[in-house]
């Protein structure tokens, strides 16, 4: 269920006292370690900012890093660069980093598969390892705030590939379905970093399983999408709870007023940096076909598309849980076993068999909604169809998107059917936003379809 949607969401939070920080004995923390390993020319920046699509907004912004080895980093760092085969720092990685280690508060706007949680956790190792060692009692030093199980795990588990060449530096995750006797023994034991959904957060700081006052490093990551979910009072009760002086973070899709008025609230003096263009648009990498078919066809040309993908691994997107349970009950009776369906009605163990016989299952075929899906780790990935279309541009971008990271050959395969639900403004706005991306395509078949003018 949606954060703030129920009685109990809205009362997450309540037993929550405000934190008196004249009575806390603050841990002196340190913030000067970034060290600057070579100097470009304006010239050079000037060029890298352009090819890479980077717009910067704020003051004493320092020079971005091209190549790994300008990052003065520990060996271990580096060497797990190599272990995971990355030949050189994404764009929001290249410009985030040296901004990060300057101790700035970042707003990093940029398309999901962007390499972003690199591009705070590296930051986040480096300043857990400035600081004074954890002492018995106390909290973790890094936070990041996600929307969902599903990437808060995805998170927790980039985060650890990172990391295994730092053991030092302890690791939890905390997100709801799940006992929470684990999660709290976890935390007792002593973290440095705690990747969470607000929820659970939540329970754990009510039931006093851990604490916040050694937080110096906030995430908020898919910002856009919490406050979306309705967890901006949550939030706000999460950063009550944190010291002023901490590094804040926050990373979105897009630039909303709703973003702007939190990044107001909770950064000092942030650097703003847009990848790509600064309005929502799909991801360039992903191949999109439309297919225009009256509703009662849909099925058949699913099994179609399906059948000429040669049974590859195929996640397909629904607009709501009873349709995807009916889609699976017709998947089921031809393909069997492989066809298989996640939604939020469903219990979590029952979501992580799902997706791990996703993960392995090299012909499966994976129906589900949005909320279930959005975070998935899934590589490999051949075919991503979208059933039911979504209710607005943004949700078709963050379906496409968010799984750029791993798709191998990947067709995104959309069935608008002939009833043009959509609204007319909201497609007009989107349709002016990129004049080459894939989304014009998808935009303008289907303006082409209800005789709807394209005009400006």
């Amino acid at each position: 269920m949606y954060g703030g949607s129920s009685d109990r969401m809205s009362n997450l939070g309540a037993k929550l006292g405000d934190v008196n920080w004249t009575e806390v004995q603050v841990v002196q923390s340190e913030w000067n370690f970034y060290k600057p390993s070579r100097q470009r020319s304006d010239a050079e920046v000037g060029q890298w900012l352009s090819d890479n699509k980077v717009s910067i907004y704020g003051d004493r912004v320092p020079q971005p890093m091209f190549e790994f080895s300008d990052l003065v980093a520990p060996d271990s760092v580096h060497h797990a660069f190599i272990d995971l085969g990355y030949k050189s720092p994404t764009a929001i990685q290249s410009i985030g980093w040296p901004i990060l280690l300057n101790s700035r508060d970042l707003v990093g706007v940029a398309k999901t598969g962007s390499g972003k949680t690199m591009a705070f956790m590296v930051p986040a190792a480096l300043h857990i390892m400035a600081q004074p060692a954890l002492r018995p009692g106390d909290g973790p030093i890094a936070l990041v705030l996600a929307p969902t199980r599903e990437l808060a795990v995805q998170i927790e588990e980039e985060t650890r590939k990172v990391l295994r060449r730092l053991p030092h530096i302890h690791t939890t995750c905390l997100y709801g379905g799940v006992p929470k006797y684990s999660q709290a023994s976890a935390l007792r034991a002593g973290v440095h970093v705690v990747i969470a959904t607000p929820g659970r957060l939540i329970d754990m700081l009510e039931s006093r399983a851990t604490n916040l006052l050694r937080i110096t490093y906030l995430v908020l990551d898919e910002a856009d999408r919490m406050l979306d979910m309705g967890f901006e009072i949550q939030i706000r009760k999460i950063c009550s709870q944190i010291r002023s002086d901490r590094q804040t973070l926050m990373f979105s899709a897009t630039w909303p007023m709703e973003i702007r008025n939190l990044a107001a609230s909770f950064q000092r003096d942030f650097v703003r940096v847009h990848v790509g263009s600064e309005e929502l648009i799909a991801n360039s990498d992903v191949k999109q076909h439309v297919y225009v078919v009256e509703e009662h066809d849909k099925i058949n040309k699913l099994f179609e598309i399906i059948r000429s993908a040669g049974r590859q691994r195929a996640l397909i997107f629904t607009k709501t849980k009873r349709m995807a349970d009916t889609l699976h009950n017709q998947l089921s009776r031809n393909y069997g076993s492989s066809a298989l369906v996640i939604h939020g009605d469903k219990e979590q163990a029952h979501r992580d068999r799902v997706l791990d016989r996703f993960r392995h299952d090299s012909a499966a075929i994976l129906v589900a909604t949005d909320v279930a899906a959005r975070g998935l780790d899934i590589k490999d990935l051949d075919v991503v169809v979208n059933f039911d279309m979504p209710t607005s541009i943004e949700d078709y971008v963050h379906r496409i998107g968010m799984l750029v990271e791993f798709l191998k050959m990947p067709p995104s395969l959309t069935h608008p059917s002939q009833s043009p639900f959509l609204r007319l403004g909201a497609l007009r706005g989107a349709q002016c936003c990129s004049h080459s991306s894939p989304r014009r395509l998808f935009l303008c078949c289907l303006f082409s379809f209800v005789a709807f003018s394209c005009q400006q």
